[in-house]
């Protein structure tokens, strides 16, 4: 085993996982400064870590009520703060002051930023826009989108009034969007006008009209300008301009957050496909919140003030993810377009220019990085930069070296595998522990797994079957069709690139 990073005793002195740690052994009457053994405590204790995860991380809430965890013992059937009362776009818009909440850049070099007010007065307008459109708690609000401003803007405003998010990014054909969204019935469709991509333009208003027309669920359509002018597609008389709805609703500065059960329903998620039509995953508001804040503040130290960056599309759970970092008062950067356009080191010059702390990325990326024979340690000041994430397969040994002797010598770079279908990341990072080039990092708290061996199929590797035998709060609500606002419940089938993993969980 080759040990690439330790941290150093300050780093794990100053780290927020540590003063968590001290609170949990005071809870648990004994020292749980080692991780493995804040691990097995959170397995054992689950109720007691996450009302602690829900304190340490400032859970805005009308209510938290008396009761964190009920039937406990049930999986499915298990409730979580089955008497809070929340809603998860106000705790990501919590400080409507001057800090940047949204920094945005695309491949063309274009740039666009927002601060916590104006992204609050903007979820604001869109809000009222949407409730005046007839959404309600319940709804789905559906988003064809790149990684934009406006997109971030969407789901926040969707997710205040109540309503249900699903979002597929422009490199989806018409048939994987209809695949899914006709699933889900959407009420509300938010499509942009086209995407950039290595240099090119893509028009998408002729997609956009072919999906309308068939989702005969969708009443509005909203049209974001972003390679032409916005303007609604033409025979379609559901359509309405970003701009002009806004600007209709520019007189609106406050927000009426609808408070909500913990698992009241946020985001639908979908499966691959590779079996079939995409299956529809539906994870709820609570869990999800108390999740990424969990992932966010004590295994990536994420901290108010941070720029945090991930490289994805509105397609891909990352994008779910990093837009959730605005509940730890981080800003959240964008990116739209290719990461190789018009050469490698364009996410690097944004990197250093803005001084990302969090750069998240595929291990797909840092291979391409290095076959390019890129060194950003050479070429660019990364001095800012605390953590690197990769994730979508196995980080090889080989590319740790890479990272450690191109990227930075000083950094936490964790290799993490999580999923679209239990939401949480499965093993990730932890400023307690030394890292092992080739592995993942740690096992996530509250993940009591279980795995065991099938038949190898093919070499050096076997096929294991993994399973949760405990319920958790990010568990998913439901995973199936989705009709009139109620899910079909059927068994979860995973598949974890990462690790060639399958498993199965009813929800």
């Amino acid at each position: 085993m080759t040990v690439c990073w330790r941290p150093s005793q300050a780093q794990i002195d100053r780290a927020k996982i540590t003063a968590f740690a001290r609170k949990a052994g005071a809870l648990a009457g004994r020292d749980l400064s080692r991780y493995e053994d804040l691990y097995r405590w959170s397995v054992d204790e689950p109720a007691l870590f996450w009302e602690l995860v829900w304190q340490d991380c400032r859970v805005i809430a009308t209510q938290k009520g008396a009761q964190v965890l009920v039937d406990g013992g049930l999986m499915p059937g298990a409730k979580w703060f089955p008497q809070a009362r929340l809603n998860f776009a106000e705790n990501l818009l919590r400080k409507a002051d001057d800090r940047e909440a949204v920094i945005f850049r695309s491949e063309d070099g274009s740039e666009r930023r927002l601060t916590r007010r104006a992204l609050y007065e903007e979820v604001a307008k869109l809000a009222a826009a949407l409730r005046d459109m007839g959404v309600v708690a319940g709804d789905r609000v559906a988003a064809f989108m790149p990684n934009l401003p406006e997109t971030v803007i969407a789901m926040l405003a969707a997710s205040s009034i109540g309503a249900v998010w699903s979002s597929c990014s422009p490199d989806f054909g018409v048939s994987g969007v209809v695949d899914r969204f006709r699933q889900v019935e959407p009420k509300i469709l938010i499509a942009s006008d086209g995407a950039c991509y290595n240099g090119k333009r893509f028009d998408n208003l002729e997609k956009i009209s072919e999906i309308a027309e068939q989702i005969p669920s969708i009443e509005q359509l909203i049209l974001v300008p972003y390679i032409k002018n916005g303007k609604a597609i033409k025979g379609d008389n559901r359509g309405k301009s970003w701009p002009d709805l806004l600007q209709e609703y520019r007189h609106v500065k406050e927000i009426e957050f609808k408070q909500l059960p913990f698992d009241h329903p946020l985001y639908i998620l979908f499966s691959s496909g590779t079996t079939g039509v995409p299956k529809c995953i539906v994870h709820g508001a609570g869990g999800t919140l108390l999740q990424h804040l969990k992932e966010h503040q004590l295994h990536c130290d994420i901290r108010p003030g941070d720029r945090v960056f991930y490289f994805t599309t509105c397609g891909w759970m990352m994008w779910n993810w990093l837009v959730s970092a605005l509940a730890g008062e981080a800003t959240v950067m964008l990116y739209d377009g290719s990461p190789f356009y018009p050469d490698g080191n364009v996410l690097w010059n944004y990197a250093q220019e803005e001084r990302f702390t969090l750069f998240g990325t595929s291990a797909k990326y840092i291979d391409a990085l290095q076959k390019a024979g890129l060194s950003p340690a050479n070429s660019h000041d990364l001095l800012a930069l605390r953590t690197l994430c990769s994730t979508g397969s196995p980080l090889a040994p080989a590319s740790f070296d890479y990272v450690y002797s191109e990227i930075k010598q000083d950094l936490d770079l964790a290799s993490i595998s999580g999923g679209t279908d239990t939401f949480p990341v499965l093993r990730l990072a932890i400023l307690f522990c030394r890292f092992i080039a080739g592995s993942c990092n740690v096992a996530g708290w509250v993940w009591l797994s279980r795995c065991w061996m099938k038949k190898a199929t093919a070499r050096d590797m076997k096929r294991v079957n993994w399973s949760a035998p405990d319920h958790f709060p990010p568990c998913p609500r439901a995973s199936g069709m989705i009709r009139r606002g109620r899910s079909i419940t059927r068994p979860i089938s995973i598949v974890i690139p990462a690790s060639g993993v399958t498993a199965t969980m009813c929800v």
